[in-house]
């Protein structure tokens, strides 16, 4: 059974619809996909039907951005009560820095003698709940300033980068809690991926993150390179927490991100899954339930 429990569509930063992106899952061989939109719930419902009807199993989930130690870090979330009001709302503070560095971020490009605006970035970024850096890139590529998202980000929008504006991001501990109180259970995303500083997020940062519901750590990813995998998995297992192993799929939006390039292993998602019914219990909340072929 392959499992890739990490990845993107176009209602956040992917290329592709919730139904493609499943299609395409079936497509290539996926047993079981988790559609994983930055901040955002709204691919849920499309993406469900389209399992049903080509029959992928699907987990609706969610990736957001969260700070730790001052550090930009990703929590996926699983399963959570996509209507827990607590989470709605810090979902909306999330998205509104991510629509609020914008115009700064425009701004700071337009000062490097790019001609670019506000209506360049809604022309490319589609179906998008918010409109982030990544839709930025994609408006640099269609203007012919840069081949691709990843020059983009090298040469403008990375941090240090002229054009890196920041922005709002939720505090990682208290969305672990929120994400548990909402029913669903968490994993940290690419937690030592190399473009991102994650020197604060070392064993006892994780014991403390454990302590707070976190539910496991992705090890399998493009970003961890053998040795960091191998690192990430005795931590995993010296903590008791659920390993995961995904491709962090956008479409044509990452280079070498293809579906199923790293997946989760079977028992490891049978885990997972038993935590999710247990957090739901616990939360007493109406959590979505697994979409089955």
């Amino acid at each position: 059974m392959r499992i890739d429990l990490h990845t993107h569509s176009d209602r956040s930063d992917g290329t592709m619809s919730p139904a493609e992106l499943v299609e395409h899952a079936a497509e290539v061989g996926i047993d079981v996909l988790a559609i994983t939109d930055h901040d955002c719930f709204a691919g849920w419902e499309e993406a469900a039907r389209a399992a049903t009807r080509v029959g992928v199993m699907l987990v609706r989930g969610i990736e957001i951005s969260c700070r730790f130690a001052g550090e930009s870090t990703h929590l996926l979330g699983y399963l959570p009560d996509a209507t827990y009001p607590p989470l709605l709302e810090e979902l909306d503070r999330v998205l509104d820095g991510r629509n609020s560095r914008l115009p700064a971020l425009l701004a700071r490009l337009r000062e490097l003698g790019i001609d670019i605006d506000i209506h360049d970035v809604r022309r490319v970024a589609g179906e998008a709940a918010a409109m982030g850096r990544p839709h930025v890139a994609d408006a640099l590529v269609d203007l012919g300033v840069v081949v691709n998202r990843d020059e983009a980000f090298a040469r403008f929008l990375g941090p240090g980068r002229p054009a890196y504006v920041d922005r709002y991001a939720a505090d990682l501990t208290e969305m672990i809690g929120l994400i548990a109180a909402a029913g669903g259970v968490s994993v940290v995303a690419h937690p030592w991926a190399g473009r991102h500083d994650s020197s604060a997020l070392d064993a006892e940062a994780f014991a403390g993150l454990r302590a707070a519901g976190l539910a496991g750590l992705e090890v399998d990813h493009q970003d961890h390179s053998a040795a960091t995998r191998a690192a990430l998995r005795r931590l995993a297992d010296d903590l008791d927490l659920v390993a995961t192993g995904s491709s962090d799929f956008h479409g044509s939006g990452k280079i070498d991100f293809d579906l199923g390039c790293n997946t989760t292993d079977v028992a490891q998602f049978e885990r997972l899954m038993a935590l999710a019914e247990v957090a739901a219990i616990t939360a007493g909340r109406s959590t979505p339930a697994l979409v089955t072929p």
